[in-house]
């Protein structure tokens, strides 16, 4: 039997200097990325995957950053949850919101929320559990892939 200490590491990355919307696609890389999440509770999960930032830009002209992390930033942060981080997960409101921001960046054709009642439990600001419909960015993966759409936090 092997001592609990002879385990291997598995490498992680931190995800909380990331500026813009990522994606982790839960896939058997070997490699956990984690993030600091569900607001001013600063949660930290974690999952197995491969990162893939996602529709963010920049405005040169107007030097303004562009990305769908403002306006889920906003709305977590908004009346609703206030910044508490929505840590015991997202309702069906949250949903319809989540899926305008998608839609407004051209994102709603790619990923979905999942709307099954565990992933909507374990889902809360910045760590949101997605079905992902048609990524134009990976080639020879699975039709079925799942993820997490994860932005900054609003501690």
């Amino acid at each position: 039997m092997k001592n609990i200490s002879e385990r291997p590491i598995r490498p992680k990355i931190e995800l909380w200097d990331s500026v813009g919307l990522g994606l982790i696609i839960e896939y058997p890389s070997g490699i956990l990325f984690s993030n600091q999440t569900g607001g001013f509770s600063c949660l930290h999960p974690s999952v197995e995957g491969i990162y893939v930032p996602l529709n963010n830009d920049y405005s040169e002209p107007e030097k303004r950053f562009l990305s769908p992390e403002i306006d889920l930033a906003k709305y977590f942060e908004g009346q609703k949850y206030g910044g508490s981080g929505a840590t015991k997960g997202i309702d069906a409101e949250d949903i319809l919101v989540i899926t305008e921001i998608l839609k407004k960046y051209s994102l709603n054709e790619v990923i979905i929320v999942d709307t099954n009642k565990s992933k909507m439990q374990q889902s809360h600001e910045a760590w949101i559990y997605v079905k992902i419909l048609n990524l134009y960015l990976l080639d020879g993966f699975s039709k079925e892939l799942n993820g997490i759409m994860t932005w900054s936090n609003s501690d």
